[in-house]
């Protein structure tokens, strides 16, 4: 089951008596729990029906235990097993003996008034195991993984429906161009979007613009571009900007080199017949990042690349060196990457 699915699911109180959650995103651990809660239990910090157990100090015969007791006047219960560790293809060796063969049992015939999510904040679990199987039968295994960008569409779309924001088709593609998969920072801004549209306006993206804040990491390619276009005053005018937002000027040296390198790399993966997801495998980055690197490889030659990254180290030793204001450095930086690509131009 996908995340998007169970999140529908949920708004739709079709709820499920067992959830498996699991994955390295921890925005999306954190939301689905949340609006399993929301969607059983009203007040769940003031509610007996709901409680947390560590699966690292407490043995899951014990949870289930507690899951087959009846909630306290009220229909359902909802008990959180967090660090369930036995899901993992290579179980953690801790003092806690689980027995899985009571889980298993249970999960042959879970009873209707407890809702019981197992949390595993792992890149994998172990497909095989007979209780995942169970888990997959009679109830739901999530995956919380960092989306791809065809599920980021669905992600903000669906975050939008759920903060009632109204927005033009043409707003979703700049949200990802300017915050790229940073789901918590996306999550801010909708939010931040949502206060404007309160009194039902819509969100157009010329709205969007004016409103959003500006993600380092899309500001680094975008002052790239600005290099690209030969266009200095936008290049400083970006880069003035990131230093009101508080970046500092080593940080955001850092960012410039980290791009055009992901740039060269992908150019020279691309030119061997790598894919675009062939290549964000073999750099281990997000998909997202290499699709921007690829439109902008075309534009530029490999010795450029080359150039431009033998300039941001000789910029980073003298700043380092104390030969030059960092502030400063930067800005003649920019002025150089400009001149050498008129020149190569």
């Amino acid at each position: 089951m996908t995340y998007i699915q169970t999140m529908k699911d949920l708004a739709q109180n079709k709820i499920f008596p067992v959830y498996l959650l699991y994955g390295n995103e921890t925005y999306l651990l954190q939301n689905v729990q949340q609006k399993i809660i929301a969607a059983v239990l009203d007040n769940p910090e003031q509610n007996m029906n709901y409680s947390v157990l560590d699966m690292e100090e407490v043995p899951v015969q014990d949870a289930i235990h507690d899951a087959e007791t009846f909630p306290f006047f009220d229909e359902k219960k909802v008990i959180m097993l967090k660090n369930s560790t036995f899901f993992k293809p290579v179980p953690d060796k801790g003092s806690v003996e689980h027995d899985l063969k009571v889980l298993a049992a249970y999960l042959e015939n879970p009873v209707d008034y407890t809702v019981l999510v197992f949390i595993c904040p792992y890149e994998k679990v172990d497909e095989r195991k007979k209780v995942l199987k169970l888990i997959k039968e009679n109830g739901q295994v999530v995956p919380c993984q960092e989306p791809k960008e065809n599920e980021l569409y669905q992600w903000i779309k669906l975050m939008a429906e759920d903060l009632n924001i109204k927005m033009d088709q043409d707003v979703i593609p700049l949200l990802i161009e300017e915050i790229g998969t940073d789901l918590m920072a996306l999550s801010k801004e909708l939010e931040k979007l949502s206060l404007y549209a309160e009194d039902g306006k819509s969100i157009s993206r010329e709205t969007a613009e004016a409103l959003i804040s500006r993600h380092v990491q899309s500001s680094g390619f975008k002052m790239i571009d600005a290099v690209m276009n030969n266009q200095l005053s936008k290049a400083i005018s970006m880069y003035k900007g990131l230093l009101k937002q508080s970046e500092e000027p080593i940080a955001l040296l850092a960012l410039l080199a980290s791009q055009i390198r992901l740039i060269l790399q992908s150019k020279i993966l691309k030119n061997k017949g790598y894919t675009g997801n062939q290549i964000a495998k073999q750099l281990k980055v997000h998909p997202f990042r290499v699709k921007m690197a690829l439109e902008r490889e075309k534009y530029f030659a490999m010795d450029k690349l080359q150039h431009m990254i033998d300039l941001l180290t000789r910029t980073d030793d003298q700043i380092k060196r104390g030969e030059m204001d960092k502030e400063l450095a930067i800005e003649l930086l920019l002025y150089e990457l400009i001149q050498s690509n008129k020149k190569s131009s």
